[in-house]
């Protein structure tokens, strides 16, 4: 398994390809793979849990297999293209059941294919039911058709982020960090929702434009981005509002400590012309009695609500 499983799970699952009906975009690029190469089978593959899912298939015709006899599932763990030039030789595949059986696999050359967040999702495969060898510029050709699909992918994802950050919008963050919390609740690990507001934005916009408020907001989504773990899910729900899905920890403390000091580090550099501050509030999620992803947001949004009357009051 990658390191970032969860998190690539849910990147995976909320894109919504899943399940999902072929598509042209997706199938031209099979079909050149297939041409380019002169394979009877290139496929798009998505590892999902527990399976291997095509996006896009020429020349195959189950829709998925069990992720446990996936090549993909080894290559999606390396980077460039992962080859195996005769199955019947490689002890890792030998004795696979798409192997002995149908397909027949002899060859297999894999691409990763990623999410914009880094997740890798799959690959771009090409098969043969013969030995072979790509040469070095033919895995180049494989790798930017690869690309190619990372493209369209993008296109999907696009809709999930925020256009001023970058960071997912609120209907991004909804979808992948329910995915993600029904992950936890299967695997019992605990995760914590932590709502970040940046105080006084408006003051920032009143005396200083729309412009340099906007720029408070990028420079406020970096020092979140910075301070959080790579593999906490972050978005900006709407105008001064943050969130995050923490996975892995029952508590922010330390998350939330990185920030504060972060902030005054910011603050304390003598050409800034004003100060950042935010409001925090937190919600555990709790795998052995789970909550969906908006109780837990209007949990933690109530405690934020609370430390900015607190902070006003100071």
């Amino acid at each position: 398994m990658p390191p970032d499983e969860l998190r690539r799970l849910a990147t995976l699952r909320a894109l919504g390809l899943l399940d999902t009906p072929a598509e042209e975009r997706f199938d031209r690029i099979t079909r050149l793979a297939q041409r380019l190469f002169g394979v009877p089978i290139a496929l798009v593959s998505l590892i999902d849990e527990d399976r291997q899912w095509f996006k896009s298939r020429q020349g195959l015709a189950v829709a998925e297999t069990p992720r446990e006899v996936a090549f993909c599932g080894h290559a999606i763990e390396g980077e460039g293209v992962m080859q195996v030039r005769d199955a019947e030789a490689d002890p890792r595949f030998a004795g696979n059941p798409l192997v002995t059986a149908e397909p027949g696999i002899r060859f297999y050359a894999g691409c990763p294919i990623a999410a914009p967040d880094g997740s890798k999702l799959g690959t771009l495969c090409v098969i043969d039911r013969e030995p072979r060898e790509l040469s070095d510029a033919d895995a180049q050709v494989l790798a930017d058709l690869a690309e190619l699909v990372e493209r369209e992918i993008a296109a999907v994802q696009l809709a999930l982020d925020d256009e001023l950050t970058g960071l997912s919008n609120r209907r991004g963050f909804l979808r992948l960090a329910q995915k993600v919390l029904d992950v936890c609740a299967r695997q019992s690990v605990p995760a914590t929702v932590v709502y970040a507001d940046l105080d006084d934005l408006k003051g920032i916009n009143d005396r200083f434009g729309h412009d340099e408020g906007d720029r408070a907001i990028r420079e406020a989504a970096a020092m979140l981005t910075t301070t959080l773990r790579t593999s906490d899910v972050l978005a900006r729900l709407g105008g001064d509002e943050f969130c995050a899905l923490l996975t892995g920890t029952g508590t922010a403390e330390d998350a939330v400590e990185r920030l504060r000091v972060a902030v005054e580090e910011r603050n304390a550099r003598p050409s800034t012309p004003y100060r950042l501050a935010f409001s925090v509030g937190v919600a555990a999620f709790d795998p052995g009695a789970p909550a969906p992803i908006a109780e837990l947001l209007q949990r933690a949004d109530v405690e934020m609500y609370g430390a900015k009357q607190r902070n006003r009051r100071r």
